[in-house]
């Protein structure tokens, strides 16, 4: 029995000491000496619907899909193929589908030229996973316990290389996301919005009273078509030409776009269910006239609030189709959310100052300083901690 015991708490010991090597392999990472806040100033404003275009249709969109993906575990993505979890987001309106699996870029299931080049990155179990869009490959690298805002600059900084843009993906699901690293991160362009329970996206906020501007998406991260509130209750319209990578490319980086949250019609009767997402409420206009935001609806919504730095409250229009909002000289940005009787809300990319004879938008991606000093000193603390841990694992097998 004492034999048993000891073999067994050697097997436990050994699997401690390379969880423990693994963590501090992938901890590996420069320190940075970030930027502090700064609001966003200036004598222009921004308007992200600059380019909106009459001409084009708005077409929905989903960015963050799921599906069945090949190898030992088939339905570890989700149960529906591509084309199967394609053909269910049809049905409901949508007009463009990019399918982010984990760690694998995924062919479009029927046209090549709708293919997007998109993934989801990550493995860490505390959930800091990023869409990395129009890269040729994969990259592996992750951090298994991200804990330092370094180490989250370090995997924005390290996929950026290689690929077009990023979004940050559901913040409100990823374990410690808090207010400083908002407040520091820089790297991407797009944020995931309305991924909790919540409406209120004061993590956006966070980052853009930092000065850091991106813009919004809302999507399901779908999983399970099969269940009705998994599917169609988040979602985007673009002002695009087409599904067509470079289209899309150009309008998410442009701003052209709003996102939305979508009820479950009908709590699981999937007859009331497409009857409601084929009757959205919708922008019909939207942009800015001299210091003035405006937005107009095809009907009216309970309330329609401009939100502000520091997430304050800076208007609110009730039982409206439309808001006007003049921003004030000491609003470094704004952005507006409507809220409708059946529970559909709207969300608005943010206007925000900036100096327009600088530059062509207030959205700062310039690379954080890294502290050599820090970044020594920590990286040497990692090699004491895995040779550590690499040695008492050798001794550990070698004790009879």
């Amino acid at each position: 029995m004492k034999k048993v015991l000891s073999i067994f708490a050697r097997i436990i010991a050994a699997m401690l000491l390379i969880l423990i090597l693994v963590v501090g392999v992938t901890s590996v990472s420069p320190i940075y000496d970030f930027r502090p806040p700064k609001a966003f100033s200036g004598p222009d404003i921004f308007n992200p619907y600059r380019d909106l275009d009459s001409t084009k249709s708005w077409k929905r969109a989903l960015f963050h899909t799921h599906t069945r993906v090949k190898g030992p575990f088939p339905p570890n993505e989700c149960p529906m193929w591509p084309q199967e979890t394609y053909d269910s987001l049809k049905n409901y309106g949508y007009d463009i589908v990019t399918f982010s699996n984990h760690n694998e870029i995924t062919v479009h299931p029927f046209d090549t030229a709708l293919q997007v080049n998109v993934y989801e990155h990550g493995y860490s179990p505390f959930k800091f996973h990023k869409l990395v869009f129009g890269a040729d490959r994969v990259k592996h690298f992750d951090p298994l316990l991200p804990l330092l805002g370094s180490q989250k600059q370090f995997e924005l900084d390290y996929l950026g290389k290689g690929s077009d843009f990023i979004q940050m993906n559901h913040p409100y699901r990823t374990i410690g996301t808090c207010r400083e690293h908002m407040e520091d991160l820089s790297g991407y362009e797009i944020m995931e919005l309305d991924t909790g329970i919540s409406t209120e996206n004061e993590y956006w906020d966070w980052a853009l009273s930092a000065g850091h501007y991106s813009f919004g998406l809302a999507n399901d991260d779908l999983h399970h078509p099969e269940r009705t509130w998994c599917i169609a209750v988040r979602c985007n319209f673009l002002n695009t030409a087409s599904g067509r990578y470079e289209d899309i490319k150009q309008t998410l980086l442009s701003g052209d776009y709003y996102a939305m949250r979508v009820p479950d019609y009908g709590a699981g009767d999937w007859k009331e269910k497409h009857r409601g997402n084929s009757n959205l409420p919708y922008v019909k206009d939207i942009g800015l006239d001299g210091e003035t935001i405006y937005m107009s609806l095809s009907e009216a919504a309970d309330s329609i609030r401009v939100t502000g730095q520091d997430h304050r409250t800076l208007s609110v229009s009730r039982d409206c189709d439309s808001i006007r909002y003049t921003m004030a000289p000491d609003d470094p940005y704004a952005r507006l959310t409507a809220y409708f009787p059946q529970g559909e809300v709207i969300y608005s990319n943010p206007f925000a100052r900036y100096d327009s004879s600088l530059t062509d938008s207030p959205m700062d991606n310039a690379p954080q300083k890294i502290n050599v000093l820090l970044t020594v000193l920590y990286n040497l603390l990692v090699l004491l901690i895995c040779g550590g841990a690499l040695w008492a694992l050798v001794k550990l097998f070698k004790r009879r």
